[in-house]
């Protein structure tokens, strides 16, 4: 039986600008931007389970505060990240749509932090919500602007690298952590990050865009403060990650242990080939497939699976097939 029998879903792969998407709400079924106008999330419905009751979610309590600084506030009963925004949002009574993304233990936008699928156990999340806007004209002199887009699962993209000595590098208004509010009037509040990042990419050479940001809160006078030692302004100890909490765009969360050597060296492995072949690099996404597959007699299982859980992505029957390989080869500590 070849492989991908049946399969209903074909899509050319994404040339675009680098597009990572951070790990949390893998929600295939599509994303609704937080604040619901316009973009690319409009009009969107998701296909996923209700929310479950409370007492099928797991009694775990995690310490939260505002990144540019805040009380610490105490969080519990979520299943996914708009969940987890909304608790936030109750615990410091803000919107949730405030809210552009969060990092575990630091305060700072550092993209190496950001929260995603699963949270340790003993983490300490930082939110990071909406500061000042910001609009500026580019000219795009290279094919490339030098950009990384994520998103946070949740219906904002912003940036999460500048390739020094880009376009965009040059531009010193331009941020590592600035949410991308519009490119050239239209709204891409919803937009995944693939989106996104092809919009850019489809920008003519030797024009000017207008790109529209708002960039993270910050309170520069609590920075020197916050950074000194392991612990946050409030005392409390931040966390080891030791355990994690996945979170999942359909069902309760769930507790599991922290990855196998099998299950790391799968991941690495796959994640290399998402990196190949789309631009991309996401290690949840990667882990996912990982879980569909290792268990699969044949590559044809495998395609199936993939399909009915990540059917959106329309990956290419080659590319299953090499990352069918690489969950194999990682089986018996090839490679």
């Amino acid at each position: 039986m070849p492989l991908g029998i049946g399969r209903r879903k074909k899509a050319s792969l994404v040339e675009n600008e680098e597009a990572e998407p951070i790990r949390g709400g893998l929600n295939v079924a599509g994303l609704d931007g937080l604040d619901g106008g316009g973009g690319c999330g409009e009009g969107a419905t998701s296909e996923g389970l209700p929310p479950p009751p409370s007492s099928m979610r797991p009694r775990l309590i995690f310490h939260t505060q505002l990144a540019h600084g805040s009380p610490t506030g105490r969080i519990e009963g979520f299943s996914n990240v708009r969940e987890l925004y909304g608790k936030i949002g109750e615990a410091f009574g803000i919107p949730p749509s405030e809210i552009m993304f969060c990092t575990l233990n630091t305060h700072k936008v550092d993209m190496d932090k950001l929260l995603g699928g699963q949270i340790g156990l003993e983490d300490f999340i930082f939110a990071h919500i909406k500061g000042q806007k910001k609009e500026i004209i580019v000219y795009k002199g290279e094919d490339a602007l030098g950009l990384t887009i994520t998103d946070n699962g949740a219906g904002y993209a912003f940036i999460k690298r500048i390739r020094e000595g880009s376009v965009i590098h040059q531009i010193q208004v331009i941020n590592v952590g600035d949410m991308i509010e519009s490119i050239n009037g239209h709204r891409l509040i919803g937009c995944r990050h693939y989106e996104v990042a092809k919009m850019l990419k489809e920008l003519p050479k030797g024009k000017e865009f207008t790109i529209r940001l708002i960039e993270p809160l910050k309170a520069f006078d609590m920075i020197s403060q916050r950074s000194g030692g392991s612990r946050s302004a409030s005392g409390v100890q931040l966390g080891t990650g030791r355990g994690t909490l996945r979170l999942r765009s359909k069902g309760p969360a769930t507790v599991e242990e922290l990855p196998s050597a099998f299950e790391e060296k799968a991941i690495e492995k796959v994640d290399d080939l998402l990196e190949s072949y789309m631009g991309i690099r996401d290690s949840e996404l990667a882990a996912t497939m990982v879980e569909l597959g290792k268990d699969k007699k044949n590559p044809d299982e495998f395609a199936e699976a993939l399909d009915e859980t990540l059917g959106d992505f329309a990956f290419p029957d080659e590319f299953v097939f090499d990352v069918w390989g690489a969950i194999g080869d990682a089986k018996v500590g090839r490679g």
